[in-house]
């Protein structure tokens, strides 16, 4: 996944984080990195407790990318669960090539964590150093997201 550096157009452009506590008592980049930490967990109690753009953003942002980081999860297991069904059922070729087709998945298996906490650790540190990166999927759907609550 790749990442770019663009600030929410809700946000002043140009400006860093205000130093002023919010709702929670925090600074603004405080909160936004903190609303990382437990994925949607902390990605749900920030986006209902604090008001502040660049939070809220965050927030709406931990919450999709850890959505769509399950959903992945969800989906590999899945095709695992398939193929050592339907591969190691079968004796001699089946299951040499299940046991290859099982090994390549639990490779990804292992990239798709790798990424996905270098991803995790990624968005923690820029946003409290005060950036907004916008992951291309996950802000996607974290605008989508923002823009529900502020209609109702």
């Amino acid at each position: 996944m790749t990442t770019t550096e663009q600030r929410e157009p809700a946000m002043e452009l140009g400006r860093e984080p205000r130093a002023t506590a919010g709702a929670a008592g925090l600074d603004e980049n405080v909160a936004g990195a903190l609303a990382y930490l437990f994925g949607v967990v902390t990605g749900v109690a920030f986006f209902l407790v604090d008001d502040r753009a660049f939070v809220r953003f965050h927030a709406a942002q931990s919450i999709a990318v850890s959505g769509v980081v399950v959903v992945a999860y969800v989906a590999l297991s899945i095709l695992q669960l398939v193929v050592s069904a339907s591969f190691f059922a079968g004796g001699g070729w089946a299951f040499a090539l299940g046991s290859a087709l099982s090994l390549l998945l639990g490779v990804v298996w292992l990239v798709m964590g790798l990424g996905a906490f270098g991803l995790w650790l990624y968005l923690l540190v820029r946003a409290y150093q005060g950036q907004t990166p916008r992951v291309p999927v996950a802000a996607g759907l974290a605008d989508r997201l923002l823009d529900d609550s502020t209609a109702e």
